[in-house]
């Protein structure tokens, strides 16, 4: 049986946030959440919640031995851009893009 968790507008750029879903997808729960503990970057702290939150989904439904999940699948995708404006020579503006991403994630048993 499958568990999902949703993050959606996280404050990161979907391409960074791809290269720490491809580090987990695949591995036992336990496993990933160890890797995103010590991995030096911004998206490892939100797809950590994001797993620790799909765990507690397990747990609250009943049906799943949690010490059995695996990470099924995660994607990663672009959410709307936050759009800034900078002043810069002779009274033009430079648009500034802050991008946001959409994470889900899909943990399921192992059999």
């Amino acid at each position: 049986m499958e568990v999902k968790a949703n993050l959606k507008y996280a404050r990161v750029g979907s391409q960074k946030a791809r290269l720490v879903a491809d580090a987990i997808r695949g591995k036992n729960v336990n496993d990933a959440i160890r890797i995103l503990a010590f991995m030096p970057k911004k998206t490892a702290v939100f797809m950590k919640k994001l797993v620790e939150s799909a765990v507690a989904n397990a747990e609250q439904k009943k049906v799943i031995d949690v010490d059995n999940l695996f990470v099924k699948t995660v994607l990663v995708d672009e959410g709307p851009d936050m759009k800034r404006y900078r002043p810069r020579a002779q009274g033009r503006a430079f648009m500034i893009r802050k991008k946001t991403s959409h994470i889900s994630l899909v943990l399921d048993e192992r059999a």
